[in-house]
């Protein structure tokens, strides 16, 4: 009998983690995260309301794993290239250059953690909880979860406060994980258990370079497709692995499964492969996770209790300073509606609130009202802060701004070339030394800035190097070779120059910078029209080209080419995703984030533009 009332209970979980997108898409909440509304939707079912849900065998299990796999995930969206330098220092509107992203953004997460221990001592001081750390690692987590697809949805995942915000997030992210496994083995009480620690980093360490090595192995690729799948499998194996490492040494089995996430993520999986895991978490197992989290919600107890009802708006008013305070440092580069968005979108926390509250409550840390609790006030909080921040966050103009294309050279080459370029796309300056007889037309045509000389003193005060896109064309290897190092060093996002000496080419494309010759472009051309005449006839005609749009509306995202709008005669012939190249066809899904190259007509084109942006 109580087998049955376990399948009952498992279908009715599996019934109301489907049909909750699916209402929430009818009814247009778009505000509310779903993993939210899962969680709204267990407590409606479970103990605190119509007490239909029951945990069991099969629940316990789903939900285990559920927990195991959405810790994984976290790991996952970990993306460590936003630690990498920025080459690019861009002018923010106010004319200020930004600031140092990683840097800020540690200095801001270290502020938030010294505030939230503030804010804990005072939580300890009321007596709310006996322990400080405890409190400080809940009050200074922040979910990803949330952060990622919200900036994906405002579109400033690539935007220098966007990354800044998804540092701190990130930062947050590793350290309260590794910080709350110190935490529960400092709480056992077994002062090796901290140094076993070690060996669960050390496994990680030793598998991520086991998969380094064998994911250059060709041989794997035919393995990734049909009914082998070996790049799934193993994701799999090194999850259960480092859980069961995890637990071996006495650790949270989440914390081998943060791991095993972090590793995979620093391996730079294909994105198809990050898809299928993702379809696998938040299509099955972690829906579970979260809906039985609403279940064993006991709202009930809450509100029989003065304390713990009281300490949700103070813990939430907690959450909110221990960001804000923090974020003002901000206010330096960006306006007060940028920093206190910001501000509200790091108060977001739920997943490794989730986590920690789950701990405590098993090491007898916190109670279980506590526990309830916390996780409540975690809810509201992914409820109300998203909200805040796109109410509060600057509009952008509609209009794409023009990106800055400075041109050092004016020859047969690059005049044309200038006539040719998007007027709405491309701010065009030109660069070109003074001459002794002079084409007063050609000046005004072109719009020429005369120079003395192609030093890096003159092209410095004309501004030439607050370009974003740069193209050296003069006559001189040498000047070319030397103003477009230069231009790399003042991190200019593109550096194109024209070098004929075919070593200078080679030496100059491993530092980053674009290179093309005029005479091998010729040949090129030439070889091209004899062996291939109706792709050079293609390549050279005005009204056809070859355009790259990059795919940033969220509408488009997991949508089949088949089922893409036709506009005109575009047509999709490659798709870049990430390093991979894609031949599209009609099953071939559009991701956010992919590369789309394209041809056509320059009308249908800019209609493609906009609808993808």
């Amino acid at each position: 009998m109580g087998g049955h009332a376990s399948i009952t209970s498992l279908v009715i979980v599996i019934l109301t983690a489907f049909f909750i997108p699916i209402i929430l898409s009818k009814l247009r909440i778009k505000f509310l995260p779903v993993v939210v509304a899962e969680i709204i939707a267990g407590i409606i079912i479970g103990k605190s309301g119509f007490d239909i849900v029951h945990a069991g065998t099969w629940l316990d299990i789903l939900s285990v794993l559920g927990f195991i796999f959405l810790m994984f995930l976290s790991g996952l969206e970990i993306d460590f290239s936003v630690f990498a330098p920025s080459s690019e220092k861009k002018k923010l509107p106010n004319g200020k250059r930004e600031p140092n992203r990683l840097k800020i953004s540690t200095i801001i997460f270290t502020l938030i953690f010294i505030v939230s221990f503030g804010l804990s001592l005072i939580f300890v001081w009321t007596g709310f909880t006996d322990d400080a750390f405890f409190m400080t690692l809940i009050i200074s987590t922040i979910s990803l979860g949330v952060v990622v697809p919200t900036l994906k949805e405002e579109e400033l995942s690539r935007t220098g406060i966007g990354q800044i915000i998804l540092l701190i997030a990130v930062i947050a992210d590793l350290v309260t994980m590794i910080l709350l496994a110190v935490f529960v083995s400092l709480q056992s009480g077994n002062s090796t258990q901290m140094w076993l620690l070690l060996i669960l980093f050390g496994a990680g360490i030793i598998l991520y370079f086991v998969g380094k090595y064998m994911r250059h192995h060709t041989f794997l690729d035919t393995l990734s497709k049909g009914t082998v799948q070996i790049d799934t499998r193993a994701v799999f194996t090194l999850i259960i692995v480092l859980v069961g490492v995890s637990e071996s040494v006495g650790a949270e089995n989440i914390l081998g499964a943060f791991l095993a996430g972090v590793l995979v993520s620093l391996l730079s999986p294909n994105q198809h492969m990050v898809h299928k895991l993702d379809s696998f978490g938040y299509g099955f197992l972690i829906p579970i996770f979260f809906v039985m989290v609403g279940v064993d919600l006991d709202l009930i107890s809450i509100l029989k209790d003065p304390k713990a009802l009281i300490l949700i708006p103070l813990l939430l008013i907690g959450l909110l300073i221990s960001k804000f305070i923090p974020i003002l440092v901000l206010r330096k580069w960006y306006d007060w509606k940028t920093v206190l968005a910001s501000g509200f979108l790091l108060t977001s926390t739920l997943s490794l609130v989730i986590a920690a509250a789950k701990i405590g409550e098993r090491i007898k840390v916190i109670d279980t009202r506590t526990s309830s609790a916390l996780i409540l006030t975690a809810v509201i909080s992914c409820i109300i802060t998203p909200v805040f921040f796109k109410k509060l966050l600057p509009r952008k103009n509609n209009e794409t701004p023009k990106e800055v294309i400075a041109i050092i050279g004016a020859n047969q080459f690059t005049l044309p070339v200038t006539k040719e370029l998007d007027s709405s796309r491309y701010e065009k300056k030109i660069y070109h030394t003074k001459q002794v007889e002079k084409d007063p037309k050609q000046l005004e045509t072109f719009d020429i800035i005369e120079l003395d000389n192609y030093s890096i003193e003159t092209l410095k005060e004309c501004g030439v190097f607050e370009s974003e896109i740069l193209v050296v064309a003069t006559g001189e290897d040498g000047v070319n070779e030397a103003i477009a190092q230069e231009a790399r060093d003042h991190g200019i996002r593109r550096v194109i120059t024209r070098i004929e000496d075919s070593v200078k080419r080679e030496e100059l494309s491993n530092k980053n910078i674009e290179v093309y010759s005029a005479f091998f472009s010729s040949q090129v051309l030439l070889k091209m029209m004899i062996e291939n005449p109706s792709v050079a006839s293609f390549l050279s005609r005005n009204d056809n080209s070859l355009y790259d749009i990059p795919v940033k509306n969220m509408d488009y995202h997991k949508t089949a080419l088949r089922n893409f709008p036709h506009f005109g005669d575009a047509i999709i012939v490659r798709i870049f995703r990430g390093k991979d190249s894609i031949v599209p066809h009609g099953d071939t899904e559009i991701l956010f984030g992919d590369k789309l190259i394209v041809t056509g007509s320059r009308d249908h084109i800019k209609q493609l533009k906009r609808v993808l942006r």
